[in-house]
């Protein structure tokens, strides 16, 4: 690893970390929404027996990434002991920062977003904090579930918790804050600019393909197929387009030819000429 790439990932965990140590500090600490994780169990020892959230989230760490090392290798293992002592310390540093709001409700749900930026950030730049956060990301790596689903997932049992702890409604909007961060860590991680792929069934599909080639400056593939009940030959366009040039698109289609077969379809973090670069993801 170079020393730019270094100082980058290092640099990106810790932005993450800070965002999650200003959401727990703004908003959920001082409303008692512990929105699960080991984190959320500091927020439960803190209210019951005063136990700092940060000392709680680094000791329960421990145990978690000895048996982890083996599983992921010690870079990823090192970028995520540096996030989960990031987040300890700084949830204590910023420990001065004033409650927001008193309302639950919106504790709960800008708690939510802030949180799941912080999150989405520290996965983006292939690091961890740790507990179910961890958790998450081995049944990503394992099952295939997205990292908003993930946690969601794992954190159910902290919330229960929390319920019992504190109250029902505290448990309740917990919930609500973990759902909000859940999708917020799958929006931020599947990228803001959703896009359009576009599969075009036509007999003119190299007019088609050329218009989208000329007309939309987009990239275009044609592709071989076969009716399954004709049992004919046919060609299809494959594009992929912003959500801003779909009318234009079907303008395009239209003009060419009336009849075709078109399918959309959102997709997201499409890399590669045209959209993000690959080398940068």
């Amino acid at each position: 690893m170079g020393r730019l790439s270094f100082f980058k990932e290092y640099g990106g965990v810790l932005l993450g970390t800070a965002v999650m140590a200003a959401s727990f500090n703004l908003f959920l600490v001082p409303n008692q929404i512990a929105a699960g994780g080991l984190s959320g169990l500091g927020v439960i020892l803190y209210h019951l027996f005063r136990v700092p959230v940060g000392l709680t989230i680094f000791l329960l760490n421990l145990p978690l990434f000895i048996t982890a090392a083996r599983l992921f290798g010690f870079g990823f293992i090192a970028r995520g002991i540096f996030g989960t002592a990031a987040l300890s310390v700084l949830v204590e540093a910023l420990a001065f920062l004033p409650a927001i709001t008193e309302d639950l409700l919106l504790a709960s749900l800008y708690g939510g977003i802030l949180m799941g930026v912080g999150i989405a950030i520290v996965f983006r730049f292939q690091g961890s904090t740790g507990g179910t956060v961890l958790a998450a990301q081995v049944l990503n790596r394992i099952f295939g579930f997205s990292s908003g689903q993930s946690l969601l997932l794992v954190d159910f049992l902290v919330i229960a918790l929390a319920g019992a702890a504190f109250n029902l409604e505290l448990a309740m909007y917990a919930l609500v804050s973990l759902f909000v961060s859940s999708k917020v860590i799958d929006f931020v991680q599947e990228g803001i600019g959703h896009r359009k792929a576009a599969l075009i069934i036509s007999e003119k599909t190299g007019q088609i393909a050329e218009r989208i080639l000329y007309d939309l400056d987009r990239g275009a593939t044609i592709l071989a197929g076969k009716g399954a009940y004709s049992g004919r030959e046919r060609e299809m366009v494959m594009t992929i387009v912003a959500q801003s040039e779909v009318p234009r698109l079907k303008d395009i289609v239209r003009s060419v030819d009336s009849r075709a077969f078109v399918v959309l379809g959102n997709v997201h973090d499409v890399l590669g000429e045209g959209f993000s670069a690959l080398d940068k993801q």
